[in-house]
This record gives C-alpha cells, sequence and structure tokens, in this order.
C-alpha cells in the first residue's frame, strides 16, 4: 500500500532517494494549513497545504499546487530532497573554490620568493 497515493516505483524512487542523502523521516516536521487561492468551498475546507521543515538544515518547503494532501506530501518531500542536494552540492563547490583560493595565493608567494633570489 502506497503512503502517497503515488505508483510503488515512485515512493520506492523517493525513498531511495531519502537514504541516499541520509534524510531520515523522524528529522522532517510536518504540518497541514488551509491551501489558499481559487478553489472555492473546497479550498476552505480542507487543509490540503503541506509545510515541510528538514530540522538539521533547517531547510523549509511549503506546497499546495494539488488538491490531494497526500500528492502535496510527496511532491513536498521531492523539492526539499532537490534542495539540500543543492545545498550540500553548493557547500561542495564553496570549499573547492576555498582550497583554490589558498593554492593560488601559495602560488604567487612562491613566485615571488624565486624572484627575489
Amino acid at each position: 500500500m502506497s503512503i502517497f497515493n503515488v505508483s510503488e516505483k515512485k515512493e520506492k524512487a523517493l525513498l531511495d532517494r531519502m537514504a541516499e542523502l541520509n534524510v531520515n523521516e523522524n528529522d522532517l516536521e510536518e504540518r497541514f494549513v488551509r491551501s489558499s487561492g481559487p478553489g472555492g468551498q473546497k479550498v476552505n475546507k480542507t487543509s490540503s497545504c503541506v509545510c515541510l521543515r528538514h530540522v538539521p538544515t533547517d531547510i523549509t518547503v511549503k506546497y499546495q499546487r494539488e488538491r490531494s494532501q497526500a500528492l502535496n506530501r510527496f511532491f513536498a518531500r521531492r523539492i526539499l530532497l532537490d534542495q539540500i542536494e543543492q545545498s550540500q552540492k553548493g557547500f561542495i563547490k564553496e570549499e573547492k573554490k576555498r582550497i583554490e583560493k589558498i593554492r593560488s595565493q601559495k602560488r604567487k608567494k612562491r613566485k615571488r620568493a624565486r624572484e627575489k633570489l
């Protein structure tokens, strides 16, 4: 039985990706609020909007495009994983940039030292 009302293949892919990025379901804080925008009575009565927060990184996602709460939960998790992955890659890029800057400074120092001789 599917938790998110999607195919088992998609759900398995989501759970595998969560495991790959070391995101545990216990790390997620989930709230349901009423959606905004067009939809009339349906929107005003149901809380189908999902606010998802990853506690360790403090990344927050709000998703309300679908009418179904289960689908919104699924898509919110996918977007959250995208943002977590992007922040991890950004961290790696910044670290590489910092290391390259230090290397270039060392090269300049060596070059100046050689010119003095």
